[in-house]
């Protein structure tokens, strides 16, 4: 499986809120997961989407794209992080299930501390 993320950022607009920018493309996402073509999962920057190919991936983001701009956007920023594994299967579940391991290492075992030219933060 094929696991993007993606997030529809409306320019322009009248208000700050996205909320129902957001709900237009969730609304498109949906039905493609209805269908069986995609598994998603709404996060609070983005959207996951799983599907077993890119162009499903690029399908799904068209269409959430597309009902942004029916709703009377003029400028629309569309952002996608795509991981395209293919030494083993992959999914959403697996990625967060490899997350709660027990062996997997603590922030502060992994932590290196970056060093900054004097000055550079104020």
């Amino acid at each position: 499986m094929i696991i993007a993320e993606f997030s529809v950022i409306p320019l322009g607009t009248e208000t700050t809120s996205v909320s129902g920018y957001v709900r237009a493309a969730l609304k498109e996402l949906k039905e493609l997961e209805k269908e069986g073509r995609i598994k998603i999962k709404p996060e609070a920057m983005g959207t996951i989407i799983e599907a077993k190919n890119l162009e499903e991936i690029f399908n799904a983001v068209e269409r959430a794209h597309e009902a942004v701009f029916r709703l009377g956007v003029k400028r629309l920023v569309t952002e996608i992080k795509i991981d395209d594994r293919r030494d083993k299967e992959s999914s959403i579940e697996s990625k967060v299930n490899a997350l709660k391991q027990e062996n997997f290492p603590s922030p502060s075992e992994n932590f290196v501390a970056l060093k900054f030219p004097k000055g550079i933060l104020k």
